[in-house]
């Protein structure tokens, strides 16, 4: 039995918790924060109509079939624990200069209908096109990289990669050549450009192979958890918990020791005597990792501070909007925002707030979440990381979110979302606040290493290893759980 710390209790720390306590090691999870769950944060207001309960970070669930098995190899099943419900449509998209609106479902024939009955055939014949490639890529990521551990791009030369799959996957291709190849209608376009931002990245810089994100979601479908996303932070600690996982909240820690090339135990803050471990699972930032816990120069080096951020409002809103669960409102220029949020330091060119952003809402019909004959919405716009640096946005100057947050409201209204009249109050989060919040650094909603290939799970010393957004395979729910799971697959039972 080995003695386990895992420092962070996000969603891929508590599940590493719970795989590596199954199999029988003793295991605490250290959190800086007063909560667990990480960048699934919520958030209620209590107004005088009632409280507004808010999920403050991801909104949309997919795969969930990544935490039926999570739950059941721990020796429970989900729905015990929670309450999932499918959505359709997963996502309205609102393009500008009006015309029809695209609902994606998880039906991909059903799509193509919807695509061709909004666009015309030529783009649902393209969309299908498209679709056949993205089912290749898909396949040989879940059978080839997504389940195991990937420490660095010779591992993923190494495959025995059928010809087929390369030429589906691109090597050197971007997304956007990919949309740009495969899709005639400038919509369709800017809707793939959006799965980018689903790992943080720029779409004109972003691997083709990020084209089994869209293929995942429209295909296995897109979930809400009755009462938030939220919930799943508490399902995760009521799990560890009954596994006698010992969780401290309040307790951060300041560095991980290793000497002599293995892990000896971690340093909290406030304590002068270090805890002592044989493993460390790290479930934070691997900026964090390789910069302030555990200083590793070569393993710093290769990380990219070019990852998006969030600006959030989390608006009380009276009445019924007729929203779907997820609406995207589209730029008339999806470029100048890409621009605008990542900036060209190259070019002398500073990342600023964007003048005429994508803007997402979510607005979840459950009566667990907001009072009667009101909403709760969440608002995100694509934000440029917080800092002082020429690719970041000192979100902290005064005046610049409120004065933005104005901005964003006024920019719904000219897209036909006009709410400022029905604001029962708002509340503004910006890049900087999930900074300190969660020790994202700058506020990466993704993990500081944006786009295909993270830093790998396995740490430069023995008994080091690395869960969570940042680290292989991604970021988003299911790819943070399954790195739990490659993790603890690694180190293996206690027996």
């Amino acid at each position: 039995m080995a003695r386990i710390v895992v420092v962070g209790a996000g969603v891929g720390g508590l599940a590493s918790a719970a795989r590596l306590a199954t199999t029988g090691h003793e295991v605490t999870v250290f959190e800086q924060g007063d909560t667990v769950g990480g960048k699934l944060g919520r958030y209620v207001h209590d107004s005088p109509a009632g409280p507004f309960h808010f999920d403050t970070g991801p909104s949309l669930l997919t795969l969930p079939q990544v935490l039926h098995d999570l739950f059941e190899d721990t020796g429970a099943k989900l729905d015990e624990y929670l309450d999932l419900v499918p959505l359709d449509p997963i996502v309205r998209h609102v393009f500008p200069h009006g015309g029809p609106t695209l609902d994606s479902c998880a039906d991909p024939a059903e799509f193509a209908t919807r695509i061709g009955a909004a666009f015309g055939d030529r783009a649902a014949a393209d969309w299908q096109r498209l679709w056949r490639r993205a089912e290749r890529v898909w396949t040989a990521s879940e059978r080839d990289i997504l389940r195991r551990r990937v420490d660095s791009p010779r591992d993923l030369a190494a495959l025995a990669w059928r010809l087929g799959d390369l030429a589906a996957i691109g090597p050197g291709r971007t997304l956007r050549g990919l949309g740009r190849t495969h899709l005639s209608d400038p919509r369709l376009r800017m809707l793939l450009d959006r799965y980018a931002t689903y790992t943080g990245a720029d779409p004109r810089r972003a691997p083709a192979a990020l084209v089994a994100v869209p293929y995942a979601e429209l295909t296995f479908g897109g979930w809400y958890l009755r009462g938030g996303l939220g919930t799943l932070a508490d399902a995760l600690l009521t799990r560890c918990l009954d596994l006698g996982v010992v969780v401290r909240t309040g307790a951060r820690v300041t560095r991980i020791d290793a000497a002599g090339g293995r892990v000896h135990g971690v340093r909290l803050a406030g304590q002068a005597a270090p805890v002592p471990a044989d493993v460390v699972v790290a479930n934070v930032d691997a900026l964090t990792v390789y910069r302030d816990l555990l200083p590793s120069p070569r393993r710093l080096a290769g990380l990219t501070d070019r990852s998006l951020a969030g600006f959030v409002l989390l608006l009380g809103v009276r009445g019924d909007s007729g929203l779907a669960h997820h609406t995207v409102f589209f730029p008339g220029d999806y470029d100048a925002e890409f621009d605008a949020v990542f900036g060209a330091p190259g070019r002398g060119v500073r990342a600023r707030p964007a003048p005429d952003p994508t803007v997402f809402v979510t607005v979840a019909d459950d009566e667990m979440v907001r009072p009667a004959g009101h909403e709760a919405w969440f608002v995100l716009v694509n934000a440029a990381r917080h800092g002082t640096a020429a690719g970041a946005v000192d979100w902290r100057r005064p005046g610049l979110a409120e004065a933005y947050a104005d901005h964003v409201l006024d920019v719904l209204a000219a897209r036909g979302t006009d709410v400022r009249d029905r604001l029962v109050f708002r509340e503004i989060r910006t890049p900087a606040d999930l900074d300190s919040a969660t020790g994202a650094p700058g506020g990466a909603i993704y993990g500081t290493a944006g786009g295909l290939l993270r830093p790998p799970n396995r740490g430069p010393v023995h008994g080091l290893w690395l869960v969570g957004g940042s680290s292989h395979p991604g970021g988003g729910l299911p790819m943070v759980t399954l790195s739990a799971q490659i993790v603890a697959d690694e180190i293996g039972p206690a027996w």
